[in-house]
């Protein structure tokens, strides 16, 4: 039946507006258009035409056909309306249950069909009912885990507007203390400067002196000699009978030294200066480079309330927790850029190991302690030095450094270990770091602990 009125509208619809014809007409070539929208194209057109096969026609031409127009009217009242919603497509059956496994609505006669066979189905209120309770679950669900993202992203916009705070005060403090620098470095630089202008007013004031002092005996001398040649110059008589008084002239000249030595410039010290200086300005450090985080101390390790030295210890309690390390006792701080430098007391220590651990490694693992496996460290142990795992020999037994200075170039790479007081290098690492590194300390003396100090502390 559906596909029999499909073919009749297509035999029943105008070629223009594309519906079922409304007053139609009939040009003299049989082809059928409705009325207005023959018209419509004739008045775009200088020749009446059939739209259809383009031949001309006449004003009077095209005729009505009243069959024809009730045709069209009956055919469109009795033209189905679009198919309902709640209608199957399929068997014109109204949906009446849902399929939970193909999940769409369907109908009886779906239903018994051997396409839905063994398939949950429900009542479509019934299906409704359970299908809107799980989504208002699932919605519950989002809402929390909605709820969860908003959080974070709240503690993300708190750490960034935290971040700024303390960049921003941690720039005022640099900016703070390295004014403290420049200017203790400004009121060094008059002072020696000043310094440097009286030694060499009192040698200048010496010059003078003698200086005038030579001027006068010049002077003088200059002087007899021009007597001196007046008498010869005078008549025999009276140059003999002056003659007793040239002699006194020149036996007795005001001459008292002869030409003076050249005195070498005798430069101001200036190296003496500088090192005196950069000694003098660490009295301006009040806190250490690093200092130790407790919670990063293995089972054998025990830090100091003031976090600036660690001991070994047969017994301690302790709680486990993800950052502590299985040997060993990191930094607070961490460097994933610029140079740093720390010294470290070692002393009378018999058994240490410093250097840098990479961030990430696993804390309650124990390692050999070499680069491979980002551990870059300096030992001593059974009176031996060590670099990673290959002794060093280069260091005599009798010059045991008290105080080991790490000095740390992550952007160059480099990890030097430096005996400060005889200013030489005992162990380097180059080769560059992967990432954030953490400095690192482990002893196993009972007596001697490792202290971190302060370098004006090992140098005054």
């Amino acid at each position: 039946m559906a596909d029999a009125l499909s073919f009749l509208e297509e035999d029943l619809t105008c070629l223009i507006c594309c519906d079922v014809f409304t007053d139609p007409v009939t040009l003299k070539c049989s082809h059928s258009l409705c009325e207005k929208c023959l018209q419509r194209f004739w008045m775009t057109r200088d020749v009446p035409q059939c739209p259809v096969c383009r031949k001309e026609c006449s004003q009077d031409e095209p005729t009505k056909s009243l069959a024809f127009r009730a045709l069209c009217e009956t055919f469109k009242k009795r033209k189905p309306s679009a198919v309902s919603r709640d209608v199957c497509p399929e068997h014109e059956e109204k949906f009446k249950l849902f399929c939970f496994v193909d999940q769409q609505p369907i109908c009886v006669v779906c239903y018994t069909s051997k396409k839905h066979e063994d398939h949950k189905c429900s009542p479509v209120d019934e299906a409704t009912g359970i299908l809107k309770e799980d989504l208002k679950t699932q919605t519950d669900r989002l809402k929390v885990t909605l709820g969860n993202l908003k959080k974070a992203h709240e503690s993300c916009v708190k750490q960034v507007e935290l971040s700024k705070e303390c960049t921003s005060k941690d720039e005022n403090q640099i900016k703070e203390d390295f004014e403290k620098l420049h200017q203790f470095l400004r009121d060094e630089e008059e002072k020696q400067i000043r310094s440097l202008h009286k030694e060499t007013k009192l040698q200048d004031e010496k010059l003078q002196a003698r200086m005038k002092e030579l001027s006068a005996q010049i002077s003088d001398l200059s002087e007899r000699m021009a007597a001196v040649w007046q008498d010869i110059e005078a008549e025999n008589i009276t140059f003999l009978q002056n003659y007793s008084n040239t002699l006194i002239r020149l036996q007795h000249p005001s001459v008292a030294n002869t030409i003076p030595e050249l005195q070498e410039y005798q430069h101001y010290p200036i190296q003496t200066v500088i090192f005196t200086t950069w000694v003098k300005m660490q009295n301006i450090v009040e806190q250490p480079p690093v200092t130790l985080d407790p919670d990063t101390a293995s089972s054998k390790l025990q830090v100091s309330q003031d976090c600036t030295s660690v001991q070994y210890v047969e017994n301690k309690i302790v709680l486990d927790n993800p950052e502590r390390m299985y040997v060993g006792v990191l930094a607070t701080q961490g460097f994933s850029s610029g140079v740093h430098c720390w010294d470290v007391e070692v002393k009378n220590n018999s058994h240490w190991t410093l250097g840098v651990v990479a961030e990430t490694v696993n804390r309650k693992k124990y390692y050999k302690l070499y680069p491979k496996k980002h551990f870059w460290c300096f030992h001593y142990m059974n009176a031996t030095y060590k670099q990673g795992n290959d002794p060093v020999s280069h260091i005599n037994s009798n010059e045991r450094p008290n105080i080991i200075r790490l000095h740390l170039d992550f952007d160059e790479g480099e990890l030097r270990f430096i005996d400060p007081f005889r200013n030489r290098i005992l162990c380097t690492y180059t080769g560059g770091f992967p990432e954030k590194v953490f400095p690192y300390f482990c002893t196993e003396d009972t007596v001697s602990p490792l202290n971190i100090f302060i370098s004006n502390k090992q140098i005054l």
